[in-house]
């Protein structure tokens, strides 16, 4: 199997694992000293920044509940090229107070040896922050 296919189905399975809320099969897939980075505009909310390895992705991913409501992330199309994937979709994200919105997000991911060695999300984060304030 060629290595974009390989690195096609991790990030698959990447988003499996977040979908089912199975952080240790989301670990499975990324490198012990993984890059996690989200919009340096989310850091007012403690979600900005590079978070590094598995324990900066843990302590991320617990502190999601503590601004958001809940969400649902919703891949809708991959581009895979050497060892980067792209995937383009779309995240429900409902507010503390209980306000949905469907908002659009980019994701890059890199790859290398198997596993992802760093996530970058790239979204509007004047639309995040309006959400989680309402």
């Amino acid at each position: 199997m060629a290595r974009t296919d390989l690195n096609l189905q991790l990030i698959q399975r990447a988003y499996q694992a977040f979908h089912a809320r199975d952080v240790g099969a989301l670990l499975d897939t990324l490198d012990p000293h993984v890059e996690w980075v989200h919009p340096d505009g989310m850091a007012e909310y403690g979600l900005g920044g590079t978070k590094r390895g598995h324990a900066g992705v843990k302590e991320f991913l617990a502190h999601v509940p503590t601004v958001l409501g809940g969400m649902r992330l919703e891949p809708q199309e991959f581009v895979s090229a050497g060892d980067r994937v792209v995937v383009f979709g779309v995240r429900e994200v409902t507010s503390v107070r209980g306000a949905t919105q469907t908002l659009p997000f980019i994701h890059s991911w890199t790859l290398r040896d198997g596993v992802a060695v760093r996530m970058e999300d790239v979204f509007d984060t004047v639309l995040f922050h309006r959400l989680i304030e309402r």
